[in-house]
């Protein structure tokens, strides 16, 4: 029931997903509205299922009220069903921060986990990094980033296949004078983590491919995916209105095609789904607001790589 274009584009979503990878779909809300929605699509052969749910948590609801208050809510009542058995993870493109509560209030956090972090992928030069904490925690200290590393080294080695992924402290700069109370003292805790801590990196080492996972604080991790969103729509803009204003510019955006959409599709969030919710016990994903069906259905495909890599459960087993 939530997200921008919900529940339009989460039906058709995960149809897809049902569709192309034989996926078991059970379908949170409200059963009227739900129903209606899935009338319009052919749902010969799929495994769709919804459970009603009579509230739903708006995008200016504050989180933990909502959680308390509204429990028979859609996000809610997703993770009661995690909870019970009867799922294995919850797709959201909801509000973020009742998501993230809902996780918590409902499955719990791992033990030794004190807050668990939103995780978002963004594009680089040769693949992609992974960013962690992208708006879950805006004040941290420096224990609860260091327990972000070490989420995001099992995270990148279960589900982007690295075996010794390169973790990097974001800072403004590299030197060991630089970057604040916070980044200063968790660098000498990272120094001595078991895992591949490459120390400080700027924040153009997060596209340029030099690590494999970022670490830094919610506030901060928040801000660079906005600038990193509005960056990539400004690029593409500008180019459109670079191509548009003479023949020959666009004779030769005809013969560059291949390449514009090849950079296209590697800049649209839509390619990676959603962002998962790390520290819980279980799996969630939460969408962009925005998200349309190609992002819900991927959201949806990488909730179901986490719970067959039993990501949570590798994660409690570290930590």
């Amino acid at each position: 029931m939530g997200g921008d274009h919900g529940p339009g584009v989460i039906v058709e979503g995960a149809l897809k997903a049902a569709r192309q990878w034989g996926m078991k779909i059970l379908l949170v809300g409200d059963a009227e509205t739900v129903q209606a929605e899935l009338a319009g699509h052919d749902c010969t052969g799929l495994c769709i299922a919804v459970e009603h749910a009579s509230e739903v948590v708006g995008m200016h609801d504050s989180a933990s009220d909502a959680i308390r208050k509204k429990k028979d809510s859609s996000i809610r009542v997703a993770f009661e069903l995690v909870k019970s058995g009867r799922a294995d993870a919850v797709v959201s493109a909801g509000n973020s921060g009742a998501t993230m509560a809902a996780g918590m209030f409902v499955l719990k956090r791992i033990s030794g986990i004190d807050r668990p972090a939103i995780a978002t992928v963004v594009p680089n030069q040769s693949r992609y990094t992974l960013l962690l904490d992208a708006g879950g925690n805006v004040d941290c200290r420096p224990i609860h980033l260091q327990q972000f590393a070490t989420m995001g080294d099992v995270y990148a080695r279960e589900l982007m296949g690295l075996k010794a992924p390169r973790i990097g402290l974001l800072s403004n700069g590299e030197e060991e004078g630089k970057g604040n109370d916070l980044t200063r003292e968790t660098h000498h805790l990272l120094d001595n983590a078991p895992f591949n801590y490459v120390g400080y990196i700027e924040g153009r080492d997060i596209y340029n491919g030099k690590v494999d996972v970022v670490v830094c604080d919610g506030f901060v991790g928040n801000v660079v995916l906005k600038v990193t969103e509005g960056l990539a729509e400004a690029i593409s803009q500008m180019l459109k209105t670079e191509i548009e204003k003479s023949f020959l510019s666009k004779i030769g955006y005809l013969l560059a095609r291949p390449a514009f959409s090849s950079f296209k599709k590697r800049i649209d969030y839509a390619e990676y789904g959603g962002a998962p919710l790390l520290g819980i016990q279980g799996a969630g994903m939460i969408c962009h607001g925005g998200s349309n069906a190609k992002a819900i259905m991927n959201a949806i495909n990488m909730a179901s790589q986490a719970v067959q890599h039993n990501v949570h459960g590798k994660l409690a087993a570290k930590i």
